[in-house]
């Protein structure tokens, strides 16, 4: 048995792999014939013997395998076989076990150890793509059909509502292109309804953009009509939009119910956005019983600042003071969802705080903030001025009323603007002293309520001729709030008065620095700068108000005015026209047109504009003597004398008149 047996040799300590590329003589099959143990076994039982173990072959433990290290042997097993990892005839067995780390049949070919395929070189190119496959071109299509829809939504944001169109009707023609594709390469169940969708959707909103309504509808049937489009009941919403532009009120109100039985009841906010939609369309239908049941349902769910407003203005439609009261205070009680704006103020001097406070001060919630404030106080402020003077006996009241529940509401600070309309009420029912007295009731006030109440007095003390009265509270108003421009521009008006025009300049400067769009200060330095006669200045300051003021007569009459000063009769003509165009029935400027026909000597067109003038104003004496004075030039006695007349008469009551004006004055 010790001829099986072979001792590790000493030289392959440093190295536990050595051998096993060596070839093994046991698979030599052309020597069985001379191998003794072979025959042995062929011709006697020695090879059918059973095996020592079970089927399952034997572990380690009961047949030792030997290593390189030590002097260990194992045995031959039963079956003639040698063991994995033993040494048969000083030539090593390979391991199946190591095969994973890189000892291949290829290795005994004398092959370099390689376990990573380094030497094989780089990876065959990846087989190119089949572009004229079916599927490929299916592909390509439905790529182009995805970006001319991005694109039209890009141009619609944009603004150019031209070029979304024609971008999305090239994507509604390819989709279609697409569609007929995929029915010849695929079954029908594998179209692309996500994309058919978006491109139809994408179509019909570009054709409500550029106004063309018949074909957006026709667009959102084909949407609604395909069942296989599972949402698509909601578009009646813009359908019913569409309707209510074109004034198709009886339909648009159809459409919104429709869309309202479609929406799940767990969609809260669409839904009252629908019910919203659907009273504001029974009020323009004058239906307002309709539209109170619409808007005291959303008010009761989900109450809003909208629906409270238009509430109000149907019960005041129908006359319902009661009505009203409770209205205007569930619109008082709607939470605006603001935090306070105590969080913007520093509690410490910490710098990193400080940073973050400056930094959210006016970020865009910040802003949204405000917008949202600035529309509730303005939703408030309308409704107060608008049932005020029906809610109570008098509009005085019935603005203490309001200022009342706003005082005790989240709005303090618009009681005080309501007191201040509640004095501009009466200014408009000239009753002045009620108005005075009104305003002077908050000089006491804080400093903005005071700046704004003495801007307002102010004006009236102007307005009457008491400039010292006017001068003295417009300082009053500076004083009180240096950065409003509306009290810097009545006290640049007191100084004007005076004459002081260079002072005033700098008044009504600093009101154009605090607010570049005060329109009243622009204009008066306009005319101040006319009376220091810089005509230069005069006309920039004009003509920059024309560009905010485009169709404002006052500011088109002051350029034609600074031409004509400027010694430009054709620009101040031109001017002039463009007045006309504006107030076509100024019996002033025609005369002034005439007037400057005259002096160019174009005696016909200057007859025309008198003539005009005289039509819409004819007791202007200075008229009807260019008159009389054009039919003696021409030979038209008789006319010239009827126009002569006219003026003596004229003259002559205006003589009459004003003695009686003297012996009234002497009776008092």
């Amino acid at each position: 048995m010790m001829q099986n047996v072979h001792l590790a040799p000493e030289t392959d300590e440093d190295d536990l792999y050595s051998g096993y590329n060596d070839y093994n003589p046991t698979y030599d099959t052309e020597e069985l014939e001379n191998d003794t143990a072979f025959q042995q076994a062929v011709r006697t039982s020695h090879g059918r013997r059973p095996p020592i173990t079970a089927k399952i072959p034997s572990t380690a433990v009961t047949r030792p395998v030997a290593t390189g290290y030590g002097s260990k042997t194992s045995l031959a097993s039963s079956m003639g076989r040698p063991m994995t990892g033993t040494l048969q005839d000083g030539v090593a067995r390979p391991m199946t076990a190591v095969r994973a780390a890189g000892f291949t049949k290829a290795a005994l070919r004398g092959s370099a150890f390689d376990p990573l395929g380094q030497s094989r070189g780089p990876a065959p190119p990846l087989e190119a793509k089949n572009e004229d496959s079916p599927e490929e071109k299916i592909r390509q299509l439905e790529k182009k059909v995805n970006e001319l829809v991005e694109e039209s939504c890009v141009a619609n944001g944009c603004g150019d509502l031209k070029l979304a169109l024609e971008k999305a009707k090239d994507a509604g023609r390819k989709e279609r292109v697409l569609v007929r594709q995929r029915e010849q390469v695929t079954t029908p169940e594998n179209i692309n309804l996500d994309l058919t969708y978006s491109v139809l959707f994408n179509l019909a909103s570009q054709y409500s953009a550029n106004e063309m309504y018949a074909e957006a509808l026709n667009t959102y049937q084909v949407i609604v009509k395909n069942k296989m489009f599972s949402n698509a009941g909601r578009l009646k919403v813009n359908m019913g939009n569409i309707y209510l532009k074109q004034r198709n009120y009886s339909k648009a109100i159809k459409f919104y119910r429709m869309a309202l039985d479609q929406i799940p009841s767990v969609h809260k906010e669409m839904r009252i956005k629908i019910l919203q939609n659907i009273g504001v369309t029974f009020i323009k239908t004058g239906q307002y019983s309709d539209a109170i049941n619409s808007f005291e349902h959303i008010m009761s769910m989900a109450p809003n600042l909208k629906a409270g407003f238009n509430l109000i203005l149907s019960y005041f439609a129908v006359g319902d003071q009661e009505k009203m009261k409770k209205a205007f205070q569930k619109l008082i009680a709607v939470p605006l969802e603001i935090d306070e704006d105590d969080k913007y103020i520093s509690p410490n001097d910490d710098p990193h705080t400080n940073l973050v406070i400056e930094a959210i001060k006016n970020d865009h919630l910040r802003q949204m903030e405000r917008e949202r404030k600035a529309m509730a106080e303005k939703y408030i402020m309308t409704a107060a001025k608008l049932i005020a003077p029906v809610i109570e006996t008098s509009f005085a009241v019935g603005y203490d009323w309001c200022v009342e529940v706003v005082k005790a509401s989240q709005y303090v600070e618009l009681a005080n603007d309501l007191e201040i309309n509640k004095a501009i009420t009466y200014l408009r029912q000239k009753d002045f002293n009620q108005a005075v007295e009104t305003l002077k009731m908050f000089e006491k006030k804080d400093s903005r309520v005071k700046s704004a109440a003495a801007t307002n007095l102010s004006f009236l003390y102007y307005l009457e001729n008491e400039f010292a009265q006017a001068s003295s509270y417009a300082d009053l108003a500076v004083n009180s709030d240096r950065y409003n421009p509306s009290a810097l521009t009545n006290k640049g008006n007191t100084v004007f008065a005076n004459g002081d025009y260079e002072k005033a300049a700098e008044f009504y400067k600093e009101a154009l620095r605090n607010d570049s769009s005060c329109t009243e200060a622009l204009y008066n330095i306009g005319l101040t700068y006319k009376k220091l006669n810089r005509l230069d200045e005069a006309l920039d300051c004009f003509l920059k108000l024309h560009a905010i003021l485009r169709n404002s007569a006052q500011v088109l009459y002051q350029i034609a005015h600074v031409y004509e000063l400027m010694e430009d009769p054709n620009q101040a003509i031109e001017w002039l026209m463009q007045l006309i165009s504006v107030v076509p029935t100024d019996s002033r400027a025609l005369s002034k047109l005439g007037e400057l026909y005259d002096s160019e000597g174009d005696k016909s067109q200057a007859f025309q504009y008198y003539y005009e003038s005289y039509r819409y104003f004819p007791s202007n004496i200075e008229v009807i003597e260019w008159l009389g004075a054009y039919y003696i030039d021409t030979q038209f006695c008789e006319k010239a004398i009827q126009y002569f007349e006219r003026a003596s008469l004229i003259q002559s009551s205006g003589r009459r008149r004003q003695r009686m004006d003297q012996r009234d004055y002497l009776k008092r």
